[in-house]
């Protein structure tokens, strides 16, 4: 598995740092679809072209951790831009087999499929965005 990709510029409190790309979620996917397909065609091949899918976005999609944002690239071109003041919190799902990754900002929810590595993701959220201090702070008024 490859590590962390860091990025310095100076000073060192601007470092950012490029979460490597997993394929499990892809290949599980495809694991389970080769099967299905055998078994019942048009059941199995929704999931297999959806495996291929996540593949192909595996190998393109970038999640950036920057001093102040989370940055959403294809290759070097940034897509979105997620700035830390406006979350409010934040969830991995299924920690033995993390899939699914959940985000809340004050006026809109996302979820991404975990197409990178969980164990980075998760150092880099606690590092950069503590629950701790999510859920302690004030939620803003309706």
């Amino acid at each position: 598995m490859a590590d962390l990709q860091t990025v310095s510029t100076t000073p060192a409190t601007d470092e950012t740092t490029v979460l490597s790309p997993s394929f499990k979620l892809p290949l599980g996917l495809g694991a389970i679809a080769l099967p299905v397909l055998l078994w019942q065609p048009w059941g199995g091949a929704p999931v297999l072209l959806l495996a291929a899918f996540l593949a192909i976005q595996t190998a393109r999609i970038r999640l950036a951790f920057t001093p102040q944002t989370l940055d959403v690239r294809l290759g070097e071109r940034l897509l979105r831009q997620f700035p830390y003041a406006e979350w409010l919190n934040w969830v991995i799902f299924w920690h033995p087999v993390p899939i699914l990754f959940y985000f809340r900002e004050v006026n809109s929810i996302h979820f991404l499929p975990v197409l990178f590595n969980a164990n980075e993701l998760t150092t880099q959220l606690e590092q950069h965005i503590p629950l701790a201090t999510l859920q302690t702070s004030p939620k803003p008024e309706p």
